[in-house]
């Protein structure tokens, strides 16, 4: 496992070999859009686990690139604010949803996927895997994954079409990183977060977020489209990003970005 981690920082640079293939604005999207600036195709046997807060490497991003991610959806409220503000922007972005909350809402999910986003997986319930014994653990993720690709396709394979996870809580252990590695399921991490599990007025957010990104400089952006006051901030925050010349990258599966639509970049 050790020796496995080590390795990242070169498996990244074959990353940047693969496609990337560049979005603009999608019709209908204002001319100040921030849009999305490219699509980055990840590859779970060159980048098993990204993102520096947990792990030794990230993804291959730029200066000033941000890859945005919303965790525990999809919730009816906060979830469709979050849809119309990244609508309204022509910005898509990572969907890590709970298998419980795409089974109860699943209009919803499918709303997110219908929309362009990535759809990936973040357990059932939300228990701290690393926790519990390997096997219940494993139990626990197998349900998520097929909880949400029942919600979005009607049934679930025996792999995730998105082969994408993140650990709720983040509570990995060397032990299920290994078996998600050997299943070629990458794992999200975060670079920074929005700190939105603690109440906070939209505006404290989005200084706090705003501050942190200038000081990493690029990443991947950890939030929850459960929470009203993201929803409220994210407007303002996707206007502040593209003021403050950042530009959204969008992370699909590599056996995938061959099919995402193109559109003109803005």
């Amino acid at each position: 496992m050790t020796r496995r981690i080590s390795t990242i920082t070169g498996c990244l640079l074959a990353a940047l070999a693969l496609p990337l293939w560049t979005y603009a604005a999608a019709a209908g999207c204002h001319a100040g859009a921030l849009g999305t600036a490219r699509v980055l195709a990840v590859d779970p046997a060159a980048t098993p686990a990204v993102g520096r807060k947990h792990f030794p490497a990230t993804l291959p991003l730029a200066p000033r690139e941000v890859v945005l991610t919303f965790d525990d959806g999809p919730w009816p409220g906060p979830t469709e604010r979050v849809l119309a503000a990244l609508r309204d922007e022509c910005v898509r972005a990572s969907f890590f949803m709970l298998g419980r909350n795409a089974t109860a809402h699943a209009g919803l999910a499918r709303r997110v996927l219908a929309e362009g986003h990535t759809v990936g997986h973040h357990s059932h319930s939300h228990p701290l895997l690393n926790r519990m014994p390997v096997e219940r653990a494993i139990a626990e993720v197998e349900r998520g994954f097929a909880s949400v690709e029942t919600a979005l396709y009607g049934a679930a394979g025996a792999e995730p079409r998105t082969p994408f996870f993140r650990f709720p809580g983040f509570a990995s252990s060397p032990v299920l990183l290994d078996i998600l590695a050997r299943r070629r399921i990458a794992v999200f991490g975060a670079d920074l977060w929005a700190s939105d599990w603690n109440p906070m007025p939209p505006a404290r957010q989005l200084e706090q977020v705003l501050g942190r990104l200038d000081a990493a400089g690029s990443g991947i952006v950890l939030f929850h489209d459960t929470q009203p006051q993201t929803a409220a901030m994210l407007p303002a925050l996707l206007r502040e990003l593209k003021t403050r010349g950042y530009r959204v990258v969008h992370a699909v599966p590599a056996a995938a970005a061959g099919a995402v639509k193109h559109v003109r970049q803005r």
